[in-house]
């Protein structure tokens, strides 16, 4: 069995960018049970040479909508240009969001409705704008729903066009009802959900699979343009589509 202690180099990712959004309902600087989780895969991500940068979503005046710019489109102020600015100069893209009632919190449905405001983007090769990024998912609670809520989130990012890795969610889930949730101080001083290996393996996994798979799509100079440009399809390119009318 490896380990730390075996020597084995560790892989430094000094150059890349990586987003944490959590969506948490609780305003800053109140306890987030989801940041406390985030905070595992930030300080392994850090400690692989990436430059981190966090968002708690509801500490920010963003405007829910798919436009992205809402003060375009009726309101009076919107953070969303600023962060989203921050999100396309960064190779890795991680959303947190607790659980209630089942599904994703209501300020992560915003934030995935806003990225998807930039769905019609492209990037230089004419793709979609996310191309040649990686997304990842953190889920905490205390009722049933992490993996509902990972696959949510993670078809949603997928769908706009970042690169989905391996294990690409790490989740915490308690006993089903009222009760402590994750990083909740215990009567001996430890903390909730620290000693569960299934999330602290998870987590980790998410952080390396995360930093791989965006180092090699930056190494790779992003996902290979034939076959998927839509400008390039718009200009007529069909790349051997096989066409209905002459079957």
């Amino acid at each position: 069995m490896s380990s730390d202690s075996d020597n084995i180099k560790k892989p430094n990712y000094s150059g890349m960018k990586a987003v944490f959004i959590n969506c948490t309902l609780t305003p800053s600087p109140a306890f987030s049970h989801t940041e406390c989780l985030m905070d595992v895969v930030r300080k392994i991500m850090k400690d692989a040479g990436v430059s981190v940068q966090t968002f708690r979503s509801v500490d920010h005046d963003i405007a829910p909508g798919v436009y992205p710019d809402m003060t375009e489109h009726g309101f009076a102020t919107d953070e969303w240009p600023t962060i989203s600015k921050k999100v396309m100069e960064a190779e890795i893209l991680v959303i947190g969001t607790p659980i209630w009632l089942g599904d994703v919190s209501s300020e992560c449905r915003k934030i995935i409705e806003r990225l998807y405001a930039h769905s019609g983007e492209t990037n230089d090769k004419g793709q979609y704008i996310f191309y040649g990024k990686a997304g990842g998912v953190v889920v905490t609670g205390n009722e049933d729903g992490v993996k509902h809520c990972a696959m949510s989130t993670l078809y949603s990012l997928g769908h706009i066009g970042y690169m989905i890795p391996p294990q690409a969610d790490a989740g915490w889930i308690g006993p089903i009802g009222p009760g402590p949730s994750y990083g909740d101080e215990k009567e001996d001083g430890s903390r909730v959900g620290f000693d569960s290996d299934f999330t602290q393996r998870n987590a980790t996994f998410l952080a390396w699979n995360l930093m791989h798979t965006a180092h090699m799509l930056k190494q790779a100079g992003g996902i290979p343009d034939y076959g998927n440009s839509r400008e390039a399809w718009d200009d007529g390119t069909r790349y051997n589509h096989p066409n209905p009318e002459y079957r």
